[in-house]
């Protein structure tokens, strides 16, 4: 079977991976390389072994992921379905199975709050984790006077942790944003099409979803 260590280890990934990361930061976006990747990588997994399903199963959220983001590589827009695209040849060529790579294929193709849906478990798990790293070490504008919305917002976030009660069934999204960099409007302005996916994807999962902000539950 193909791991997820041996994607990590494909030239073809890494390269499309940094290219793709390098092409948003021309084009003024937040970090999308591999700090972002791993931790998405991680946490997908995590949500899988908490919430009881199979080892191999938490392993193909693990891979999808890792390389969910790779349609960066071509454009932003559509990225998700690009990137689909791009994944099933890679995986195919690496000798995974068809049912696996369909599986990781539709989670990626997915994960975008404009088009996508939780489709699968891995879908369900791949959303909530992309969309629950939101952090200052994501910004690459070191300039705060020339700041966007995205950059402000993300770089207000002082922490973001994603919870999960597996005894209750309930997935928490817990944020601190320093309301001196941005208020919280400003968070719902850009991320409340985020939080309601991130809530279906957690009825996918048969949880519930919370988003606590300062100490405030909001969702």
């Amino acid at each position: 079977m193909v791991s997820l260590e041996d994607v990590k280890r494909n030239r073809v990934v890494k390269i499309f991976i940094e290219k793709g990361n390098e092409h948003l930061g021309v084009m003024g976006y937040t970090d999308h390389g591999y700090l972002h990747l791993s931790l998405v990588s991680r946490l997908s997994q995590e949500i899988m072994l908490k919430l009881g399903y199979e080892q191999r199963t938490a392993e193909l959220a693990g891979i999808a992921g890792y390389i969910h983001d790779l349609g960066n590589v071509i454009n932003r827009n559509g990225h998700s379905q690009s990137g689909a695209l791009m994944a099933q040849e890679i995986l195919r060529r690496m000798g995974m199975d068809v049912k696996e790579v369909a599986i990781i294929c539709a989670a990626i193709g997915n994960h975008d709050e404009g088009s996508g849906h939780p489709v699968n478990e891995v879908a369900a798990a791949l959303i909530l984790a992309d969309k629950s790293h939101v952090h200052r070490n994501r910004v690459r504008n070191q300039d705060v006077a020339t700041f966007d919305i995205h950059d402000r917002v993300n770089y207000a976030v002082e922490y973001s942790i994603l919870n999960i009660d597996e005894e209750n069934r309930v997935i928490t999204m817990e944020l601190a944003i320093d309301t001196s960099i941005c208020p919280v409007m400003e968070y719902f302005e850009i991320f409340l099409s985020r939080m309601l996916m991130c809530r279906r994807a957690a009825n996918f999962l048969n949880c519930e979803f919370e988003l606590i902000i300062n100490g405030a539950r909001l969702l």
